[in-house]
């Protein structure tokens, strides 16, 4: 749950920003001029507008693939970005070893995120593992812990 109000956060501030954007955009540019009795649109017959309607957009998509890219790379639990990538599988020796694929893990040991790298039915959802309590499996591979 709290992964998701995370997103949804993030999703509400960038809009705030936009929004932001947006009105400072309205105030600072000029209206277009008009032509004897005929007014411009802003769009599509302004270059200053239609400019910046097109790097408002690009801005807008870039900032919204960079918010989901960056929240599918973060803890479900803690929310702490992964780490450590570790590669497995070969690109020549899929059907031996297996298929080429990244595995991230939380640093808290909250559960690993495993992404493949080849997409045999499309895209493929990243396999989200998690894990119990990492230290107590830990504490139980210790010789002395033992009872």
């Amino acid at each position: 749950m709290k992964y998701w109000l995370f997103l949804m956060a993030k999703f509400v501030i960038a809009g705030a920003v936009f929004a932001g954007v947006w009105w400072g955009m309205a105030a600072l540019l000029p209206e277009p001029e008009a032509i004897r009795t005929f007014k411009p649109r802003k769009f599509g017959q302004d270059l200053t507008w239609t400019t910046a309607y097109f790097a408002y957009f690009l801005l807008g998509a870039g900032t919204i693939y960079l918010i989901i890219l960056d929240q599918r790379y973060r803890c479900r639990t803690c929310l702490s970005r992964l780490r450590m990538p570790v590669l497995s599988g070969a690109w020549d020796k899929m059907l031996r070893i297996g298929t080429p694929q990244v595995e991230y893990i939380c640093p808290y040991g909250h559960g690993t995120l495993n992404i493949k790298l080849v997409h045999f039915n499309g895209s493929e959802k990243p396999d989200w593992r998690e894990h119990e309590d990492i230290w107590r499996e830990l504490e139980s591979l210790t010789p002395g812990s033992q009872k």
